[in-house]
């Protein structure tokens, strides 16, 4: 993939400075593309500079990409957000600043993209001639555009369109937010091509011209460029930032395979309106007869099946007649209570990602005789009230396992005490929110899944956990 992505800011009509700025490069592995538009909070002092630490934090944290993709994106937009803040507390002049973004990074081997958004800036995904727009407007107007209450003319007039209720630099706290950034992936299909853009263009160019300037014959380059001027000759009122990535493989054919004569295969394209007609009727076919060597086999393991049945029997009624006589009993069954039964139950058939735990419906504390497994791609499980987890004494496993498939399972405000391991997570799929560990020996334990027979490269996560300052205390 060579001369696949291109990046392009102008500084429009009608502004001073450009508080835009942009990433379209490849990561230092060479297998993936970091594509990033950022754009300072306009009407704030120092947005630009705010836009220019976004930048060089994301740089700084992607120049190696390995493991689990969005966790690592999530964790710089965190990293980039509270080097803002602190820069704000040190500056007087620039204590307003902020800035938006919208971050992907291109997995180009797998044919994938991931990408992380904060604020108003834009995703969209060029496919089969079809504009999709992936990421959503952090705001009231982009909401109501989103949701289909306002027409995309509507809200391009709108008075309060460029009001939004995200963006860095704003909260020092977003690392504990899960929902303040916006996260996803897709596959990358040969031929699509993604747009990263900021609001001077959507503000401005209408999707059915963008549509129109993406599916075009020119170069990528040559998109990107009339995509500026499109902008700028429908007045240019803010600064306007064009990011495009386009997957150029040749697209792939699954042909379909029959068997040669020599028991060699060979991929042929079968066209159906050349295939001969099958004869009509029922076709004959030469029936195998069976050998019996399979029914006397099965005969005989039934026979002797009998006859140990008869011996135990025998053995048994033989020890019944003996003074003190003891049968050998089987193994006990271990039974969940109540309480647990109906949580696990709870977690198997919830619809949604968000499970809220009341202290009215569950009594303190659930005592856990066996694991509660989730098996979902994400949840976030939410204790209103004390919502305490306490292992069963004759219990010595894990209280929450998180199953492989698992991608982003947020537990908050719930305690655990006395487990041996109080969670058990793969993959860096856990974020914990206001969780408090009592007396548990392994509070997380955390494996990783690799293939067999595969170099393994990458880095542990650090950070990624704090101890909390809150008053609030669980027994």
């Amino acid at each position: 993939m060579t001369n696949n992505f291109f990046g392009i800011t102008d500084i429009g009509k009608q502004r001073d400075n450009n508080e835009d700025t942009f990433i379209a490069q490849k990561a230092d592995d060479g297998k993936h593309i970091i594509a990033c538009v950022i754009d300072g909070v306009g009407g704030y002092s120092g947005g630009e500079v705010a836009a220019d630490i976004a930048r060089e934090c994301i740089l700084n944290e992607l120049s190696y990409i390995a493991g689990d993709v969005v966790p690592l994106m999530v964790n710089t937009i965190a990293k980039a957000n509270q080097r803002i803040y602190e820069q704000k507390q040190g500056n007087k002049q620039l204590e307003n600043m902020a800035c938006v973004l919208t971050l992907a990074v291109i997995d180009i081997p797998n044919n994938q993209f991931h990408y992380a958004h904060v604020g108003d800036t834009r995703l969209y995904l060029l496919r089969d001639n079809s504009l999709i727009k992936i990421s959503k407007d952090h705001s009231f107007v982009g909401f109501l555009e989103d949701s289909g209450r306002l027409s995309e003319e509507a809200a391009m007039d709108h008075p309060k369109r460029n009001e939004i209720n995200k963006a860095l630099g704003f909260n020092p706290q977003i690392a504990k937010d899960p929902d303040f950034v916006e996260t996803g992936h897709s596959p990358f299909l040969p031929g699509d091509l993604l747009l990263i853009c900021s609001d001077g263009l959507t503000d401005l160019v209408d999707k059915s011209l963008i549509t129109k300037i993406l599916t075009g014959s020119d170069t990528i380059q040559g998109k990107g460029e009339k995509l500026i001027d499109a902008a700028n000759n429908r007045g240019g009122k803010d600064n306007v930032t064009v990011v495009l990535v386009q997957n150029d493989k040749a697209p792939r054919q699954h042909n379909a395979t029959r068997p040669a004569s020599n028991s060699k295969v060979t991929e042929e394209v079968i066209d159906p309106l050349l295939q001969p007609k099958l004869p009509e009727g029922p076709a004959k076919l030469p029936v195998k007869q069976k050998s019996n060597r399979g029914t006397m086999v099965v005969l005989f393991i039934l026979l002797a099946l009998a006859i140990a049945g008869f011996l135990w029997q025998f053995w048994l009624n033989y020890q019944l007649k003996q003074p003190n006589a003891t049968i050998p009993l089987a193994a006990p069954i271990k039974v969940k209570n109540a309480e647990e039964l109906k949580l696990q139950d709870t977690i198997n058939k919830l619809k949604g990602n968000t499970l809220i735990l009341s202290d009215a419906d569950f009594k303190q504390p659930i005592l856990l005789s066996d694991t509660l497994h989730i098996q979902k791609d994400s949840l976030y499980i939410k204790a209103k009230g004390s919502i305490i987890f306490k292992r069963d004494s004759a219990y010595s496993g894990p209280g929450i396992s998180l199953a492989a498939n698992s991608k982003y399972v947020v537990l908050d405000s719930i305690a655990f005490e006395g487990f041996n391991v109080a969670v058990a997570t793969r993959n860096d799929a856990l974020m914990l929110k206001h969780v408090v560990f009592n007396n548990c020996a392994v509070p997380v334990q955390t494996s990783y899944v690799f293939p067999q027979n595969k170099f393994v490269s990458g880095r542990l996560f650090g950070g990624m956990f704090k101890i909390d300052t809150l008053s609030k205390t669980t027994k």
